[in-house]
């Protein structure tokens, strides 16, 4: 009885790590499915998009907040729908590049038939909670979804280069579902700040492309590095950024202060991008793009949230 009672404790010691690691590799599991960073990046478009048509519509923030929870939770499961079904159907490149060989489609933790049902269900979810905000912001979300599912990983990603222009339509709508939820996006602001979007995806993505490269190369994905090299890469990302220039004064309804910052942060990335023609490391160059595009797109939509808070005017 004394060495049941000893061995007891230890035994249920195991069992509780045991628990907890399985609850942690679930966890993991389930942040790589959904692409955790990708989806909180989407997210605060439609926040921003949100806010500001409260803003410019006099709309007070606290008789939207259903509408505000709706928007975010259904349009948040829309995405998240959208990237699950994505890491569904390339669970086969997924397997040959090193960026995605964790993922739970891949190493076997979730079934390939559970994956599929898991994005149909949340995508399904995601439109019935915005059904109940406007059809204007349903429309936006499945245009997201569609673009993303069909033409970009269906269609587009393994045979073209315009891939990552097909594939930026996805994310260029979500400051638009944000501000069509509260009232029709036919105003410049959303235009712009969905234009913006649309155009910081393409340098965004192919500094991405030039990291990876080898990765993307093995896997046969059509990505402009692979396909026509790292000159005319760096050509490309220098002049989507130089068309970032003129946009922010298109935006001066949010104040000189975000058209100033804007403008900085613009000429510096572009400026950054031009040392790529002159630069030896071209990885790390690609690196410091990279770490550019993600500052430059979170400041810019924080900081149009900010310039408009009660305090700034």
């Amino acid at each position: 009885m004394r060495e049941e009672s000893l061995a007891s404790p230890r035994l249920d010691g195991k069992a509780a790590f045991s628990n907890k690691r399985n609850i942690s590799t679930v966890l993991s599991d389930l942040k790589l499915l959904f692409k955790g960073p990708v989806l909180i990046a989407n997210a605060l478009p439609v926040v921003t998009g949100f806010w500001l048509a409260l803003y410019f519509s006099g709309a007070s923030f606290s008789e939207y907040l259903n509408v505000f929870f709706l928007t975010m939770i259904g349009s948040t499961l829309v995405m998240a729908g959208a990237l699950v079904i994505n890491n569904w159907y390339d669970v086969d490149i997924d397997t040959i590049m090193d960026r995605t060989k964790n993922r739970p489609t891949v190493t076997g933790h979730f079934s390939l038939k559970a994956v599929l049902m898991l994005g149909i269900v949340l995508t399904i979810l995601g439109f019935v909670l915005l059904l109940f905000t406007t059809w204007e912001a349903v429309i936006y979300a499945f245009i997201g979804w569609f673009t993303y599912c069909i033409l970009y990983t269906m269609w587009s990603k393994r045979r073209y280069t315009l891939n990552t222009v097909i594939g930026s339509i996805s994310g260029a709508v979500t400051p638009l579902i944000g501000w069509a939820a509260v009232e029709s996006s036919n105003h410049v602001v959303p235009i712009m700040l969905a234009l913006i979007i649309f155009v910081f995806q393409m340098p965004h993505t192919f500094a991405i492309a030039m990291k990876k490269y080898e990765e993307y190369k093995a896997a046969g994905v059509a990505m402009l590095p692979v396909v026509y090299g790292f000159e005319m890469t760096k050509r490309q990302m220098a002049v989507y950024i130089a068309c970032l220039l003129p946009l922010p004064f298109y935006l001066g309804p949010l104040g000189i202060t975000f058209v100033v910052l804007a403008t900085v942060m613009n000429v510096a990335w572009l400026a950054v991008s031009i040392y790529g023609f002159f630069t030896k490391d071209d990885m790390k160059w690609a690196h410091v793009m990279f770490l550019c595009s993600v500052n430059y797109i979170t400041i810019l939509f924080v900081m149009a949230i900010v310039v408009t808070l009660p305090v700034f005017n």
